[in-house]
Formats: structure tokens, sequence, C-alpha cells
């Protein structure tokens, strides 16, 4: 069964291992996922299954939004709880300072990626030559914190709520808001993503794939066999004739279609709403 909805993954198990279960839950094989949580994370997972996976790229799931509780003084190579080693006493601050170091995140920012992520140097995971004791060197990326507030604050926990771009890595935030107040190490201790664009969980509720795309719908004005069987469209007989990204409504299911230079490729075919 075709089915798209969103998961509520819990702490303590990857991703994949969720996304296992729920197959057995659906008794379905065919399924992906969209924004990969690491273990110790938990929240919101975008969950497709049968043609449904093929939809990931047409969804409307920026900007995310995570809430998270920095450790200030705990020292841990993968900026979460997973590999504390050391905690060192740090003073009180003001909740003035507090509020001042995570407001200080928002607008454009560039920073480290942490060395424990996903990310692929020649063609390995930095996780993976982390976890191997070898040398991790990583670019500088660029994210856009829309914004950044502060929960609550008892020491040495900081809780605060952060809104992003997609591809920013939350545990790094926290080592910055650290480094801010001028502590040299800061871990998170929990991190919760809370929604993905307009994707938040409702108890694993079927979503209404015509208002989850993130592209404008068209218009077919020819013979709607054409659609029906896979016939080449001609692009006088749409309603927008710009390059782009479209889905044809076509009642039980839609058609993803891309017109570039005049010409109109199926992108997806036939994808069945319900």
């Amino acid at each position: 069964m075709n089915r798209l909805f969103v998961a509520n993954k819990p702490s303590g198990v990857s991703s994949n291992f969720f996304l296992s279960q729920l197959k057995r839950k659906y008794k379905n094989k065919k399924a992906g996922f969209t924004g990969t949580l690491d273990p110790f994370a938990k929240g919101v997972l975008i969950i497709g299954m049968g043609s449904h996976t093929k939809l990931f790229r047409f969804l409307d799931k920026t900007p995310k939004r995570y809430r998270a509780t920095l450790w200030l003084g705990a020292h841990s190579h993968s900026l979460d709880t997973e590999m504390i080693d050391s905690v060192e006493n740090i003073e009180v601050f003001s909740n003035e300072e507090i509020q001042s170091a995570v407001k200080s995140l928002e607008g454009s920012l560039e920073y480290e990626p942490p060395i424990f992520s996903a990310k692929r140097i020649n063609g390995q995971r930095a996780y993976d030559l982390a976890r191997a004791g070898k040398k991790v060197v990583l670019n500088k990326i660029n994210s856009t914190i829309h914004e950044s507030k502060l929960i609550h604050y008892r020491h040495p926990f900081v809780t605060f709520e952060t809104t992003v771009s997609e591809g920013t890595y939350i545990r790094s935030l926290g080592k910055i808001i650290a480094s801010s107040l001028g502590v040299a190490n800061g871990s998170l201790s929990a991190l919760e993503r809370l929604n993905e664009g307009k994707f938040v969980y409702e108890d694993e509720k079927i979503l209404d794939i015509k208002k989850s795309l993130n592209i404008p719908i068209n218009k077919y004005k020819g013979e709607s066999d054409n659609i029906k069987f896979g016939r080449v469209l001609a692009v006088e007989d749409l309603e927008i004739k710009e390059d782009g990204y479209y889905w044809l409504d076509n009642e039980d299911n839609i058609s993803i279609i891309n017109i570039k230079n005049d010409i109109v490729n199926y992108e997806l075919g036939r994808i069945y709403t319900c």
C-alpha cells in the first residue's frame, strides 16, 4: 500500500532500525525515510511506503525546527552523550548571558560540521573514519538559522529551540553556544526534531499527497488518455509552459513532470494517492 506519514522516532535506536519496525507494523517491504536522525535523537521522521518513496524530493520539508539541551562543560568527540569522557564544572551564567548566546546563532552561519557526521570524505563516511581513529578534516559549511530561542536554563543545562535550513548540524550549534559563553566544551544531552517544514507528528496519520508537494500544480488540456498511457505531452497543451517541475492531478493519482526547453518529461508517472 502506498503511504506517506510522519513517524516519531524514539531516542536510542537508529533511523534504519526504526524503519524496519515500521515495515513490519504495516507489512510493507518497500519503505524509506528522509532526513536521518542520529540514534540519540528523537522526533519527526517522514516515512514513505510503496511508490511514495519517490516523492521525498518534492515535499515541502524546510525549514526544520529542533529542541535541544546543551550540557555545558561536557566533553565529547561526537558532541553528544555517546562519547562523553570528561565533565568540567562551569560557573553559573545569568539568564541574560545565556539568552544572548542562543540568539547570536541567528542569521547566516559558517561553521565546521561534527567529525561524527554522515558527510563523505573520499567515498567514506566521516563517522566511520572517526570511529576508526583516523584524522577527519571537514570543510566549513553554511546554514541559515531563522530563529533561535532559549526555553530554559538550569545550570549546567541549556535547553533551546532553533529553526534552521536543511543540512544544519544542531550538535555544532551547541558547541558554538558554549564557545560564545567562553566555555571550552559543550555536548548535547538531548535532541528532538519538532517538524520538517509543514510536517509534524500526528499519530502516523496518512498525509494527503496533493497538499504535501512543494511544486506547483499544472493543468493538461489535451486528451486524458495521453497521460493514462504515458504518451508524449505537448507544452502547448499545458496551462503553465515555463521551465520547471509541476504535478498533474489525475483524480486518484498524480504525475510529476519537468518542462525544459519546450520538452515535457515525465519525472514520475501515475503515483497513486491512496
